[in-house]
């Protein structure tokens, strides 16, 4: 596996959270809803530059509440169908900090475990705001999309 160049110490900012969810989807197919198929629940379509690649960078933006939310980073490590860890980073949700998402994926029935790890806030109020958020991107958004009734809605 290809090492990343330099990956962010997170020892001054130590709060983070872990979203646990099995989907009815393959590894495969979840896999690629957060690669290839980003903008299809998360990202705005045609506002994406996303090729999960070790230290490749990438940019999307979404919208809500009629503003602009560009989000960055680069990722850290990609074992397709089974893990992708990133940096993360937008001035509404982090404040401006980098922090790091890991999505494990591993087969359980017919469908797939996800454990979601978001780590690097400065304070438990945005932990907590990230955790309230990815549970419901999860379920309103995610969801939707993988049992094929199309872009879920918030």
């Amino acid at each position: 596996m290809t090492e990343p160049i330099r990956p962010p110490d997170l020892s001054a900012r130590p709060y983070g959270l872990v979203v646990e969810r099995t989907f009815p989807v393959p590894p495969p197919a979840l896999f690629h809803a957060w690669t290839a198929g980003f903008d299809t629940w998360f990202a705005e379509p045609g506002a994406i530059m996303l090729t999960p690649e070790v230290d490749r960078p990438y940019f999307f933006e979404t919208f809500h509440a009629g503003q602009r939310h560009p989000h960055y980073g680069r990722f850290l490590r990609v074992e397709p169908d089974r893990l992708l860890e990133l940096t993360w980073l937008n001035e509404a949700g982090t404040r401006g900090h980098e922090t790091v998402l890991t999505v494990e994926l591993r087969p359980e029935g017919e469908g797939t475990a996800q454990r979601l790890t978001h780590r690097g806030f400065p304070d438990d109020r945005t932990r907590a705001e990230h955790e309230d958020a990815w549970r419901l991107l999860l379920e309103r958004l995610l969801l939707p999309v993988l049992e094929g009734r199309g872009r879920g809605l918030l």
